[in-house]
This record gives structure tokens, sequence and C-alpha cells, in this order.
């Protein structure tokens, strides 16, 4: 009986962290192809929007590079960027 509380009290702390990793900001999102050369895509994109781009752009390019910076200042989304499309 314990272990099961248990079990369901970590389930919510993940639940619960995942909701305050929620990304939130401006950002910039490019890609290379898989011969590392530039996609013509230059797209902006708001908070967890990153996602639906970044999917839409691997949609179309499978073995492409998508870069994510934040919009001021530029700096690469640790953890996000860059990520490898399969």
């Amino acid at each position: 009986m314990v272990r099961w509380h248990c079990r369901v009290l970590l389930v919510w702390a993940v639940v619960l962290l995942a909701g305050c990793l929620t990304m939130s900001g401006n950002y910039v999102v490019t890609a290379v192809d898989g011969q590392g050369s530039p996609l013509n895509v230059v797209s902006h994109a708001q908070g967890s929007g990153i996602y639906s781009v970044r999917n839409a752009i691997c949609a179309a390019q499978p073995k492409a590079v998508v870069t994510i910076r934040e919009r001021e200042g530029g700096k690469e989304v640790a953890g996000e960027s860059p990520y490898r499309c399969n």
C-alpha cells in the first residue's frame, strides 16, 4: 500500500515539475540540411511554439539539424538546440 502511494506522489511530482519547465519567451528557429547547407527557413516562435516549427521542419527535411535561439541575445536554447531530425 505504501509503495503505491509513493508511486502516485512521484508521478505528480514529475507532472508538476514538467509544468515549471514549459518554454516561454521568443525564439528564432533555423535549420541546415543533412549535408550542413542552410535551409531557406527562418521562423519566429513564441514559447512552446518552437516544437511545432521544429516538427514541421523535420517533416519536410528528415535529415535536418534545427537550431533554436533566443530572439533577444541570440543564445542557443540548452537542451533543445541543436536538434537532429530523425
